[in-house]
Parts: structure tokens; sequence; C-alpha cells
């Protein structure tokens, strides 16, 4: 079986469902491609707008979410189940056989405890494969939240990024980052066709990369590294471009390892 593409998107491409049907749209086309696809998401736009309406105050530390323990009920309803569910119901739109999970079912992954001041995060950790390659060698497309569990059991919430790093290593699988915005971008507000662990820092330590996509490129950094190839990190807006991907071309901003 071909390695399988595992793709990354963020909360914000549902607020364009019709980015989001052109998006299963081509999925579909690379599975027909003989392409195996997993689609891994966070959901934070969504999960801010249940906390707001609760009347909780969401906190993020370099663009990661401090994840309460009174919020986690409210984060995992929003992540594994409204986001999850929705993903699911479009893709079956797209005529995929998608199967809505959290990173926890089948022991894909354990999560350890992240620092105490983020609250209920886990740190995702790779272990067992069986249940993802069964559901892919039967034609299904699993669709996974970045809600995990501790050892002990306690739910914990999971940087998407990290979530599908976890992922790609479990499958070794090609990853791809898929955000609002085309790539990213350089000194000079080009948008960038690579980029190099060195350059990153130097972007990081200038602030022209900043927020939530500091912990984007450092997670696409550790995918990259830990997967000995390149990390793509592009805009969920251009989908056909995809299909490029597949084809050997470039699209978006290619994360070269540093080893």
């Amino acid at each position: 079986m071909t390695s399988p593409l595992v793709i990354k998107i963020g909360g914000a491409i549902m607020e364009s469902p019709a980015a989001l049907s052109e998006l299963f749209k081509v999925i579909k086309t690379l599975q027909d491609n003989q392409q195996p696809v997993i689609v891994v998401h966070g959901g934070g736009c969504v999960a801010d707008e249940l906390l707001a309406k609760a009347g909780f105050t969401s906190k993020k530390v370099n663009g990661l979410r401090v994840s309460e323990p009174e919020h986690m009920p409210i984060i995992t309803g929003a992540l594994a189940g409204t986001v999850n569910k929705a993903l699911v119901a479009s893709a079956n739109c797209a005529d995929i056989s998608a199967v809505g999970l959290a990173l926890h079912d089948g022991q894909m992954i354990k999560c350890t405890a992240a620092e105490a001041f983020l609250g209920c995060v886990g740190i995702p950790h790779a272990n067992n494969d069986k249940f993802l390659q069964c559901m892919m060698a039967a034609g299904n497309t699993a669709i996974i939240s970045s809600i995990g569990s501790l050892e002990n059991g306690q739910l914990v919430n999971v940087n998407a990024d990290d979530a599908a790093v976890a992922i790609s290593q479990l499958v070794q699988g090609d990853l791809i980052l898929l955000t609002d915005v085309a790539g990213v971008k350089g000194a000079t507000g080009e948008y960038l066709a690579n980029l190099t662990f060195d350059d990153a820092q130097d972007l990081i330590a200038s602030g022209v990369i900043a927020g939530g996509m500091v912990a984007k490129v450092n997670a696409a950094f550790t995918a990259a590294n830990q997967l000995r190839r390149s990390i793509a990190v592009a805009s969920w807006k251009t989908p056909e471009q995809l299909i490029q991907l597949q084809q050997g071309q470039g699209f978006g901003t290619r994360i070269e390892p540093n080893l």
C-alpha cells in the first residue's frame, strides 16, 4: 500500500462549507488514485465559541491553548463531537467512507501530561497502528480529533499539529499541515518555497513567524526530523494542489529536516 497522506486541518475551514466540500472531493480523487488519506483536525475556533457561550474565557500561551479542567467537557464535545462529526458528514457527502475517531481509540496514540500551566493538555506518542491500518485496508478514511487520554484515563486536549505529527509517525506517512495561509512567509512578506531550521529560528526570533505559526512550524520540524522527510505547510483554500503534491510537484512551504 502507498504511504498514507496525513492531512491536518484546523477549525477555520469549518467556516467555509464550500472549501470543506472541495477538500473532500480532492481527497476522494486521491483515494481513487490509490492514495490512502488520514485527516487529523483541531477546532479551536469552535471550542472558543462554545466556551464563550458557557461563560468561560479561553487563554493561550505562545499560541497554545490553556485547557482548564472545567473547560474539558466543552473542548472535548467541540473537537471530538461537533467538529469531528460534521467533518465525517461532509466526507460522506463526497462518497468517502469516513469514520470519526479520537487519538486514544484503538490505543493509536498514548499521551503524557504537558507542562502543568497548560492545564489538561497532553503530549502525543505513537503507540499502536493495527486498528488504523485495518481501517485503511478496508477502504475507510479516519478523521481523527485532537482529543486524547493519559495513562490514568483523564481526557486531554492535544495541539492538533502535534497530533498530526504523531499520527504520521504511527503510519510512517507523509504529512501536510493545511492552514488559512499559503505557506510560511519570509522577512519581506513572500511565501517561502523551502524553510530550514536555522532560517526558521531567525524568523521566530525576529517576530516574522509568530503566534500559532510558531507551534505549526515547530511541529513540522519535529515531523520532518523524525520522519526524515520534508513536510508541507500550505493552504486549504487551494485543495486541488494536493493532486500536484501526489504527482511530485511543489505545494506550499516545504519544511526541511535538519538531520
